[in-house]
């Protein structure tokens, strides 16, 4: 008699009666002050591993970029606030079932905050558990406000976590700087007690909420001063607060407010796989990018006429190969898979790219393309370096055109004046998004924005089409002429034009525009404003 052997997968039940069988193991991560960017390399490792996440603040679920059970360690299942003792309790149940868990803890798990109770109840279960260090508040927020703790001239320093503590400033009269902690409630019964114990009413403050986030703010002030600002500026929790001469280098060291884009809640019409690097690219200048999807990529409705291109290119129907975008590429690329084709498919073709972003993606394919045009990166731009039909150089006289159902025909009728002869193919099909959530699109039209990026026609039309205008205080940014050319068709007054269609020159063309608008707000003595917090009755061109 023989025996089959079954072997299971992850999901199956025997996989999870085996992992319920032996304790599992918790890693207490220190999440930092806010900037996901600060995450440790070991923290980011085991975000990768866990199996399950628990969070304490809503926030901290952006640092899990993969399918993973998140759990709330904030609430109950009743929906009312857990105890200290109950997010222990929780901790350990779900380490019981043999999981990995990553308990996310702000800043630093062993200063300030539960992690030390809740590590001790893993201990007397009998649950192993490790800790990872987060980059403490302490030394991050006051670093982004562009305020040391430390120079030459003042060597010492003491923290102090106010609270609801009865403190005796005249034991902190020692030290150059002091960084409080939770003081902004108190901080003007604070400011007071520090100079009754000795300190000097004109010693400088600096007061910071939010600390590495683009919505972080800082008040610079004095002690005796500081109470009023404070309150003038609408500071809350969290905040910490440095109090010393140190604070006077701020001038020379804000780098983190004073980007060009700081703060700037900047609209993205693109789907968030193509939005990805764009996002990174606003946030390394400040803003923060959203993306609204304005249209999806789906396959043609009717595939034989790629399939028959496909065929006569393998047979060598084909002298040259055009591929005017990313999505065409990676369109033709799924049919070559479909059909167990690869790049060899292409030998003895030419290969020409519309711009750099479409050579790149045919370079991932191994692939180098004969002509990408040196001047516009457009079709415009392609035909003219793009060389005639000649019957004793070409053998073949077809080119091969993979595009998108709704794309320019100015490529087709410029090849044809050529010489050639052009199989217009319908590759993939753009298809309209549906509508944003009704904030977003309330947003848009009400000014919440400061910026928009169109990165083609298509995404003016749409965007447009399903969320409505955005408000004429929003500043427009289009990557090529085209684009702007739809834009003010739509009503639309362009701010920011790219020298070329790419994104990042995109991006750093806005940049520049930012850059520009800060130093005209500074130059007239006026505090700098975003966008989005001014009406202007009409937009100025860039």
């Amino acid at each position: 008699m023989t025996t089959d052997l079954v072997e299971t997968t992850p999901t199956t039940p025997r996989r999870a009666a085996a992992r319920s069988a032996v304790k599992g193991h918790v890693s207490f991560v220190g999440t930092g002050p806010g900037d996901a960017s600060l995450l440790t390399v070991r923290a980011a490792d085991l975000l990768r591993q866990a199996d399950i996440v628990v969070t304490e603040l809503p926030e901290q679920a952006a640092f899990v970029d993969r399918e993973v059970d998140v759990v709330d360690g904030s609430v109950g299942e009743d929906g009312e606030t857990l105890t200290h003792a109950a997010r222990a309790r929780l901790v350990v149940k779900l380490a019981k079932s043999g999981a990995h868990v990553v308990r996310l803890i702000s800043g630093d798990p062993f200063t300030y905050s539960t992690c030390p109770e809740e590590a001790a109840a893993c201990a007397k279960a009998g649950i192993g558990f490790e800790i990872v260090p987060g980059v403490s508040s302490v030394s991050a927020v006051p670093a982004y406000a562009g305020v040391p703790l430390t120079n030459r001239a003042n060597r010492t320093y003491e923290v102090v976590s106010v609270g609801d503590a009865n403190i005796d400033w005249s034991k902190h009269t020692a030290v150059d700087t002091l960084v409080l902690l939770s003081a902004v409630g108190r901080i003007g019964e604070v400011a007071g007690g520090l100079v009754e114990a000795g300190w000097s009413a004109e010693t400088p403050v600096a007061m910071t909420r939010v600390g590495t986030t683009t919505d972080q703010a800082t008040v610079v002030s004095t002690l005796a001063a500081i109470g009023k600002d404070a309150a003038a500026a609408g500071m809350a929790s969290p905040a910490i607060t440095v109090v010393g001469q140190v604070v006077t280098m701020r001038d020379a060291l804000s780098w983190f407010e004073t980007k060009p884009l700081y703060g700037w809640r900047v609209l993205v019409p693109r789907t968030k796989e193509q939005a990805a690097g764009l996002a990174a690219r606003l946030r390394s200048y400040g803003a923060v990018g959203e993306e609204v999807p304005t249209i999806s990529v789906e396959p043609p409705r009717n595939p034989q006429q790629i399939d028959k291109a496909v065929r006569g290119l393998v047979e060598g129907r084909y002298e040259w190969v055009a591929f005017t975008s990313v999505n065409a590429v990676k369109a033709v690329r799924e049919k070559f898979e479909e059909y167990g084709l690869d790049a060899r498919a292409f030998s003895g073709l030419k290969i020409a790219a519309v711009g750099d972003k479409t050579a790149e993606a045919i370079e991932t394919w191994g692939i180098k393309p004969d002509l990408i045009p040196s001047g516009e990166q457009s079709a415009k731009g392609l035909l003219e370096d793009w060389p005639p039909y000649d019957e004793l150089l070409d053998p073949i006289n077809r080119v091969f055109l993979p595009r998108a159902d709704i794309a320019t025909e100015t490529l087709v009728a410029g090849l044809i004046e050529l010489g050639w002869e052009v199989d217009d193919v319908t590759a993939y099909r753009t298809v309209r998004a549906a509508p944003p959530p009704a904030p977003t699109r309330e947003a848009i039209k009400g000014g919440k924005f400061d910026a928009v990026l169109f990165t083609s026609s298509s995404t003016v039309r749409n965007l447009v089409g399903i969320a409505g205008k955005p408000h004429p205080s929003t500043i427009i940014a289009c990557i090529g002429p085209a684009t702007a050319k739809t834009a003010e068709e739509h009503g639309l007054r362009v701010d920011v034009l790219a020298e070329k269609p790419a994104v990042d020159v995109l991006i750093d063309a806005l940049a520049e525009f930012g850059a520009a608008r800060r130093v005209s707000f500074l130059e007239a003595g006026e505090p700098v404003l975003r966008p989005s917090q001014r009406r202007p009755a009409a937009r100025r061109k860039a």
